[in-house]
C-alpha cells in the first residue's frame, strides 16, 4: 500500500492549477500515466449533473481511465459552499491515501484552493427561502437597486460589487440579514476564521499562459467546439426544468447564462457568444492574478511545448514520495 516516507510534518499534497483553457485535463492525464494518483477536482460547475460540454466535464472513458472525485455531486437546483468542498476534500485525501493511491487536486476554482489553505471565514449557510425572496425583489426593482440597499447595510462591501453582480450581493445582503452585521465585518474579523487544517502542505504548480492573446484564442475555439458539440442542447434540456432559473449558482456558469440568454430570446447567437467568450477571458484573468498572489507556487508556462514533461519534472519530487 503506498505510505509517504516523511511523516515528521505536514503531508505534501500536489494541487494542479490554472487559468480556463490552460490544459489542467491533459496534465492530469500525464500525471496519472506515471503515478497511481486520483483527482479531487476544485470546480465549481462540473459538480452539477446534466452539465456536461459546458464544463469541459471528463467523459465517461476519460473516467474509467482515471478515477475522479467531486463530479456530478449537485443537482442544478442545488447549491454547493466553498465550506462544502474543503469539509470533502479533506475526507477524499484522507480516503485516497488509505487506499493506497496518491490524491492531486486540480482544478481552476480559486476560492475552493483559498478555502484548503487558509480557511474560511465562519459564515452562515445559504438561506433558500431568504434567497427566493430576493431574487423576488431583484426581479421586481433590479439587482442596482439592491445593490443601493446593501450599501446602506454594508458600505464597504457594496463598494467593491458591481451593480449587477447578483450572485454576490445577493449573498452579502443574506449574510447581512441573517446576522445583523455586515459580511465586511465578518471577513475582517480574525476571531471568525477556523485555523487553517495543518495536517497537509498543499503545494501548488500552475499553469500559466506566457501569452495572454494565444490563451485568449484558445477559449475562443474551446468555446466554439462546445458550441458544435451540442451546449445549445444541452442548456435547452436546462431550461425544461421550472425549478431552474438564471439566478442559481449553475445557470450564472460561464457560458450557461449567456446561451440561456439566446434561448430566452434576449440575445442573437452570435452575441450570447460573444459574450461568453468575453466572460471567461475575465474569469482567466481573474484566476491569474489569484495565482500571482501565491508566493510559494511553481509555474509551468501552458503554452510551452515541453510543459508536460517540465509538469513531470516538478511534480516528481511530490508524487515520488508515495511509495
Amino acid at each position: 500500500m503506498t505510505q509517504f516516507h516523511d511523516t515528521r510534518g505536514p503531508l505534501p499534497v500536489l494541487c494542479l492549477a490554472g487559468p480556463t483553457a490552460a490544459g489542467k485535463s491533459a496534465s492530469v492525464r500525464a500525471l496519472a500515466s506515471r503515478w497511481p494518483i486520483d483527482i479531487v477536482n476544485v470546480d465549481s460547475a462540473t459538480i452539477y449533473t446534466g452539465m456536461d460540454i459546458g464544463t469541459a466535464k471528463p467523459d465517461q472513458e476519460e473516467r474509467n481511465q482515471l478515477r475522479h472525485h467531486l463530479l456530478d455531486i449537485r443537482d442544478p437546483a442545488q447549491a454547493y459552499s466553498a465550506a462544502e468542498f474543503r469539509q470533502d476534500a479533506q475526507t477524499l485525501v484522507e480516503r485516497i491515501r488509505a487506499a493506497g493511491r496518491i490524491p492531486v487536486l486540480a482544478g481552476g476554482t480559486m476560492l475552493y484552493f483559498k478555502a484548503l489553505r487558509e480557511g474560511l471565514d465562519d459564515l452562515p449557510q445559504a438561506d433558500p427561502a431568504l434567497r427566493a425572496d430576493l431574487d423576488r425583489q431583484a426581479a421586481e426593482r433590479g439587482w442596482p437597486a439592491l445593490h443601493a440597499d446593501l450599501r446602506q447595510l454594508d458600505p464597504t462591501t457594496a463598494e467593491r460589487l458591481a451593480p449587477n453582480d447578483s450572485q454576490r450581493i445577493q449573498r452579502a445582503l443574506e449574510i447581512c440579514l441573517l446576522t445583523g452585521r455586515p459580511m465586511s465585518d465578518l471577513l475582517t474579523d480574525p476571531a471568525q476564521r477556523p485555523a487553517a487544517d495543518t495536517r497537509w502542505q498543499f503545494v501548488t504548480i500552475s499553469l500559466e499562459p506566457s501569452d495572454r492573446l494565444v490563451l485568449h484564442r484558445r477559449i475562443a475555439q474551446r468555446f466554439g467546439s462546445m458550441l458544435t458539440n451540442g451546449l445549445i442542447d444541452e442548456v435547452a434540456q436546462l431550461r425544461q426544468r421550472p425549478d431552474l432559473h438564471p439566478g442559481l449558482p449553475s445557470i450564472r456558469c460561464v457560458g450557461y447564462r449567456q446561451i440561456w440568454s439566446y434561448l430566452a430570446d434576449e440575445v442573437s447567437l452570435h452575441t450570447a457568444e460573444e459574450q461568453a467568450v468575453a466572460a471567461t477571458r475575465q474569469l482567466a484573468k481573474r484566476q491569474i492574478t489569484w495565482l500571482r498572489a501565491l508566493p510559494d507556487r511553481t509555474i509551468i508556462d501552458c503554452l510551452d511545448p515541453q510543459a508536460v514533461a517540465r509538469l513531470i519534472d516538478a511534480a516528481a519530487p511530490i508524487l515520488d514520495g508515495y511509495a
